[in-house]
């Protein structure tokens, strides 16, 4: 059976490439009938935000990966504590009581019983394993491994234990994580060799690159938190998606998936080396996508609106212009405040759309505006500029009519006024 993991640290919201990551291991997991664990790697308090296990929990939950076991590292230090006395018993690891940054530690050869447990790496050997996504097998020379810490002096494991202790423990079949932890995988190979287990399979995911400068996307300098994009309007449903292309290709280039039909099409296969790109156009499309095959009464539910009456009206009007749920207050304002018209309008136009207002908003008033040898795109043009004051509206007879008569007449005065 495969068993994957997601294993975050309560450090803060999910970052983009994090939500991948558990999508990718969740689909991997479920393609073959398996089972997904959550763990969360909470050893390191100092760097622990407040309320973040509960919030990353919430947030897979928006995006259905449900997992099938859950498991907190700090409810599991005696097992790391008796997996680093076993390294130290079985002459794997040794104690050390100093800060040295040295490959060889200069602790390895005094004999301490006591302080932090750093692994003993052995002189002269190569360690490698062969890594799904990339579809090769790495290698390294121990020679260039240093002796990492496996146990702190306060007793907290490192993930190079802690992470390996569960994987094995656990019964994890697919490791799958970020391209930054590649580095510190020979470590990882000899904490399972000397553990006793077999090593999971392996697979380092590409690095998510921002469109623009081609650097990886970071906390610092891009917006990365799922949070964030789901407060900018964005569907669970859309990011998903999009997110499941950044890495993974199919065979007949499809692009629309929803998460079931992604589970079933899954193929190891379609990982790819190459670093993707984080294209903001592309996820708005697909977040238009996914709006307008909403049903209006879905998107009422989910736009913060207070008149749901108003709203029915104006949604149909608006609908195929959204690309994210926070544009409904921009190409909606107009509907509550008169637009303050600066350019100067036909007044002919304006006074003629006043006089036959009940014919104009029935549609019937075309070939009148012919027979004043008018440009019928050049009127209604005037007509949608003082109405609400932009070029580009929802069809504008039927805004004329959610405005109502009194209030489109009004309108259209204070234009003729101004012109």
């Amino acid at each position: 059976m495969v068993r994957t993991r997601f294993a975050p640290s309560p450090t803060g919201f999910l970052h983009i490439g994090s939500l991948r990551t558990a999508l990718y291991a969740y689909v991997m997991a479920k393609h073959d009938d398996g089972q997904f664990i959550l763990r969360i790697e909470d050893t390191d308090v100092k760097r622990e935000v407040t309320g973040s296990v509960e919030s990353l929990k919430s947030t897979l939950k928006k995006f259905g990966l449900n997992w099938d076991e859950y498991y907190l590292q700090s409810e599991r230090l005696d097992i790391y504590k008796k997996a680093a006395e076993k390294f130290i018993k079985d002459g794997n690891a040794y104690y050390c009581q100093c800060d040295s940054k040295e490959l060889r530690n200069p602790c390895r050869d005094k004999n301490f019983t006591s302080g932090a447990i750093r692994l003993k790496v052995p002189d002269n050997q190569t360690v490698s394993y062969y890594d799904f996504v990339h579809k090769k097998e790495i290698s390294w020379e121990t020679n260039g491994v240093y002796d990492a810490t496996l146990l702190k002096t306060d007793g907290f494991p490192t993930y190079h234990l802690a992470a390996m202790v569960d994987d094995l423990d656990m019964n994890i079949t697919h490791i799958l994580r970020g391209h930054d932890w590649m580095p510190s995988t020979p470590i990882h190979l000899l904490v399972f060799k000397y553990l006793g287990g077999t090593c999971p399979e392996i697979g380092h995911l590409s690095d998510i690159l921002n469109a623009k400068t081609g650097k990886k996307l970071s906390k610092r300098r891009d917006s990365v938190m799922v949070e964030d994009f789901i407060k900018e309007g964005y569907l669970p449903e859309a990011l998903l998606n999009f997110v499941m292309l950044l890495g993974w290709a199919p065979k007949d280039n499809r692009e629309l998936y929803t998460l079931d039909e992604f589970v079933k099409e899954f193929d190891v296969n379609g990982f790819q080396e190459a670093n993707p790109r984080f294209e903001d156009k592309k996820l708005k499309w697909f977040n238009g996508h996914y709006l307008r095959q909403k049903s209006d009464e879905e998107l009422i539910n989910l736009i913060d609106f207070p008149d749901k009456a108003k709203l029915r009206q104006i949604l149909p009007l608006i609908k195929d212009r959204l690309v994210t749920l926070n544009d409904f207050t921009e190409l909606t304002t107009f509907f509550f405040k008169a637009p303050d018209v600066m350019s100067e309008l036909n007044k002919d136009h304006l006074q003629f759309a006043i006089d036959n207002y009940d014919i104009l908003v029935k549609g019937e008033l075309i070939d009148d505006i012919k027979a004043k040898g008018w440009k019928v795109g050049d009127f209604f043009m005037t007509i949608r500029i003082a109405i609400c004051g932009s070029k580009s509206t929802p069809p504008i007879t039927e805004t004329m009519l959610v405005l109502g008569r009194d209030e489109s007449i009004k309108r259209l005065i204070a234009s003729q006024a101004k012109s």
